[in-house]
């Protein structure tokens, strides 16, 4: 009979080996082994290997689980699911069939596992191949100072006690410079800009005098000119820099503004902003693919408990063959419809859409997606994330799931810069099959899993939503999940956890049209502060409605872009 086998130090006194009246042999793993090796006792050899390797294995997925806790992604590592693959092939964790159908679950096990390139036929899954990799060397010369920065001269004279010609005594002449590159910063300041508008007369007839006009300024009666106040819009929506802190660094530049200022100037911005927000609301409802996704966002509300309620900042993406349009949408309540006057819930943003549309499966959207010209399109971001709360919690049997999900993600990274059509041929060819073996390996394994546990709630996801998850597969142009607006998300998430909550409606309201334009500047790849400086002064003067949409920041910078290549 083998028992528990105490792991001591291998240089630790020889303990006896004589079996106690338990039948148990105790002491260190090496005698243990030694003196099983002497009475010949084989058996008792292998369930000791075998309880040792079981222990390794229970260890190292509580460290895994451990370090799930602290991780900032869903990503797993290929080493730490190969571990997980590997313990389930040896029927680790995996629950005891009482329905008589173990069989169908084996087949869809090994059917998955070789969809997902884990197949340790294919090499992929033999631990000993996955080496980690080596840190990169410091290289031999350092990297240039960026081209595109200016160059500003410092020059640096040899020191007067120096110039003079030790051999001779005369003085020594200039020869060259060793010019070594510093990045260095200037630090910004505070000016103020005179505007000198010229006045023209005409002294022969006393003539009507004309005036250049006013400078530009997000007010005409104010004094604040337009460059100071973009700053102050970006350091708070972009960068999560709150108005007071915002008026300490302007106090240390040397101007002294008030809180109360400040924040008249960023209302004062985002009401410019407002018909620019609502082109971008309308050209996201129009275009070819519409993502959907929701943030939180605390409002201070005096009858409310704890003095504050949660609003919704509804995020939405568009994206055409040529551009990609960000628009958000603040709503008091989370619900899915109009609360207050001039508010439009999802379900009243979708009301206006037709086409394809990725979301997740939330109840919200249910309603809508009843409508045939509207086409339900499913996020796999979110359909992974079950698995891989479920494989956080100890269900290895999750990492098959998982390991498709890497599978498929590699094939889309491979197929990026194709065309849609490439695209759509290669996913048919490539992808199909795996999501294929997903879907099969879901629907074997829901018929034995309970539906409350974390494995249940993951294949339940996916079963129910199989159809819009597997949408990608018959479009070239759509994206596999909603990560564009999850991304545009972890902007507004960070600032919020700066400033905290918005103090009134009309605050989110504003909140909303900030993260529109400077979301719309992230997907088109613009500076914002150029891009407003330039469209900014063109909304504080007379516009046509027809000529909003060109303006948006994608549309702005391919109309640059084709001006500078005309010259």
């Amino acid at each position: 009979m083998m028992g528990e086998v105490d792991r001591e130090a291998s240089n630790a006194p020889e303990p006896s080996t004589d079996l106690p009246a338990s039948g148990e042999l105790r002491g260190s793993v090496l005698n243990v082994v030694r003196a099983l090796l002497a009475e010949n006792d084989g058996d008792a050899i292998l369930e000791l290997v075998r309880k040792l390797v079981a222990d390794n294995s229970e260890m190292a997925r509580r460290l895994a689980r451990i370090a799930s806790r602290f991780k900032t992604s869903e990503k797993v590592g290929k080493a730490q699911l190969v571990l997980f693959l590997d313990a389930l092939q040896r029927g680790e964790g995996e629950p005891e069939h009482d329905d008589g159908e173990p069989d169908e679950i084996d087949a869809a096990d090994a059917k998955l596992r070789g969809a997902s390139g884990i197949d340790d036929k294919s090499g992929d899954g033999d631990l000993a191949k996955l080496k980690t990799r080596k840190p990169p060397g410091q290289p031999a010369t350092r990297a240039p100072a960026p081209s595109h920065l200016p160059r500003v001269d410092n020059p640096i004279t040899v020191p007067p006690e120096q110039r003079a010609c030790p051999t001779c005594g005369g003085d020594r002449v200039c020869i060259g410079h060793d010019v070594t590159e510093v990045i260095e910063l200037i630090p910004a300041k505070v000016i103020v800009r005179r505007d000198a508008r010229e006045k023209l007369a005409c002294p022969p007839c006393d003539g009507e005098i004309v005036r250049a006009p006013l400078g530009d300024k997000v007010v005409p009666s104010g004094k604040l000119g337009i460059r100071i106040v973009l700053q102050m819009l970006v350091d708070k929506y972009l960068d999560g820099l709150p108005l007071h802190r915002q008026r300490e660094r302007f106090e240390r530049l040397g101007l002294d503004i008030s809180v109360s200022t400040l924040c008249d100037q960023v209302k004062w911005c985002t009401d410019l902003l407002r018909p620019l927000w609502r082109a971008a609301l309308a050209e996201v409802i129009a275009a070819r693919v519409m993502h959907l996704d929701a943030t939180g966002l605390p409002v201070l509300d005096g009858s409310a408990p704890g003095g504050k309620r949660i609003g919704a900042l509804w995020g939405y993406v568009g994206v055409n063959a040529a551009d990609t349009i960000a628009a958000y949408l603040y709503c008091s309540t989370g619900k899915k419809t109009a609360q207050r006057p001039n508010e439009m819930g999802p379900e009243d943003m979708l009301s206006l859409r037709e086409g394809l549309t990725v979301a997740d499966a939330s109840n919200a959207f249910d309603a809508s997606f009843l409508r045939p010209e509207l086409i339900e399109c499913g996020c796999n971001m979110h359909a992974r994330r079950y698995f891989v709360k479920a494989l956080d919690a100890g269900d290895q049997r999750a990492a098959l799931a998982i390991a498709a999900y890497r599978k498929l993600y590699a094939i889309e990274d491979e197929l990026r810069d194709l065309d849609p059509d490439a695209k759509l041929k290669a996913r048919r060819e490539r992808s199909k099959p795996v999501f294929d073996e997903l879907a099969s390996w879901c629907h074997v394994r829901k018929k034995h899993e309970p539906p409350s546990s974390n494995l249940g709630k993951a294949l339940q996801y996916f079963t129910n939503h199989q159809v819009a998850l597997g949408r990608f597969l018959d479009y070239g142009f759509l994206p596999l999940d909603n990560g564009i607006v999850e991304r545009l998300h972890v902007r507004a998430a960070l600032t919020r956890k700066n400033f905290l909550f918005a103090g009134a409606d009309s605050g989110g309201e504003r909140a909303a049209i900030a993260y529109t334009i400077l979301g719309s500047c992230r997907l088109a790849g613009v500076d914002p502060i150029e891009y407003l400086a330039d469209v900014l002064p063109k909304l504080t003067r007379r516009i046509r409605l027809l000529d909003l949409p060109s303006l948006l920041p994608s549309r702005w910078a391919a109309a640059r872009a084709a001006a500078a290549s005309a010259t």
